[in-house]
């Protein structure tokens, strides 16, 4: 099944769906938070969205992507929290490609699946590594960030498996869940690498030489963005920041600028083309999970940190936890790196 362009993939998905439920407005998702007034924007109708979220404890047969559309579920691929021999499953990086196809990490591996569920490559990771990061690397190749003892950023052909490349990245972290989570290609064919661990951005080519680094606590996601500058997303210091090539602060997010949302884990940001920031919201570090409803999982913020959109859906869409989104009306071309997310 193919598609000439990310639209017409999505429109695929709404003849494809397994399932469909009412989007979330504005009123029932201020009811549901507990608050009198409404959340800015339209709920789960704002965008069409791809939307990933780990660790959603609720449900341990069912980790989900979910395509949205008109605030509703029309696409849906689900696995277990774990594998048969109790490696834990969980949805960390998730990309629609324009041939209908969705490319991601898991923890325990990466896959791709197309719009018929059908699993159409499949990474298992190697016992006592983790896989939490995937990105588009080009026709037939995917970009991913293997933690490990050694710790390695490899590109693999897709289509026969074969590892085209072994980046080895360093660290000092021995804890291979501490060490790394998403990782992005520039434009120039480097690699940002956020040490989680280690407290830094490192920006490496393809032979493990450093090109750039700045300091930032725990961040979880960097992109390079097309002014230059690196948007990093804090996870549980709570901040996304923008750096410029010298490492100064040019922009930055924190709880003091939303007061009225709680913030808990920064995992992800992204900038779209009008200059608005998006920012996933994990909850899920909260145990208690009869807290998170009615929490914010997605804020969309202008430059000047005015929240235009606020999404809260718990219930009729349940999205669960917010690890990774990719708004589907964004202009440009994924394959082309036209999306700085």
């Amino acid at each position: 099944m193919k598609y000439e362009s990310l639209a017409l993939a999505l429109a695929a998905f709404g003849t494809i769906a397994a399932a469909a439920s009412p989007g979330v407005g504005m009123a029932q998702a201020a009811a549901a938070a507990g608050t009198p007034e409404a959340l800015p924007g339209k709920g789960a109708a704002q965008h069409p969205f791809l939307y990933a979220g780990e660790w959603d404890t609720r449900k341990p047969l069912e980790q989900s992507i979910f395509i949205v559309r008109d605030g509703k579920v029309v696409w849906q691929y689900s696995m277990p929290l774990r594998t048969e021999t109790n490696r834990i499953q969980e949805f960390d990086d998730a990309t629609l490609l324009s041939n209908g196809n969705i490319i991601f990490s898991r923890m325990s591996g990466a896959g791709e699946v197309n719009p018929d569920k059908k699993l159409v490559w499949d990474y298992p990771a190697p016992p006592g590594t983790e896989v939490h990061s995937i990105q588009y690397a080009g026709k037939d190749r995917v970009l991913i960030m293997q933690n490990g003892n050694p710790a390695k950023a490899l590109i693999i052909n897709t289509a026969n498996g074969k590892i085209e490349k072994e980046i080895p990245i360093p660290t000092t972290v021995s804890g291979t869940h501490g060490q790394f989570r998403h990782i992005r290609m520039t434009g120039a064919g480097t690699i940002l690498v956020p040490h989680m661990g280690e407290g830094k951005v490192v920006e490496y080519d393809m032979d493990g030489e450093v090109v750039w680094s700045v300091a930032a606590k725990s961040p979880w996601h960097a992109v390079r963005l097309n002014n230059g500058n690196t948007l990093i997303a804090g996870d549980a210091s709570r901040y996304a920041r923008e750096v410029n090539s010298k490492g100064e602060t040019v922009w930055e997010l924190t709880q003091a600028d939303v007061p009225n949302i709680k913030l808990f884990n920064i995992q992800t940001a992204m900038r779209l083309a009008n200059g608005n920031t998006v920012i996933s919201n994990w909850c899920a570090g909260n145990k208690n999970t009869e807290e998170w409803a009615g929490t914010v999982q997605i804020l969309e913020v202008t430059p000047d940190k005015k929240v235009v959109w606020a999404l809260s859906s718990w219930k009729d869409p349940d999205l669960g936890p917010a690890t990774s989104i990719q708004l589907l009306d964004e202009p440009g071309v994924v394959e082309n790196g036209d999306l700085q997310r």
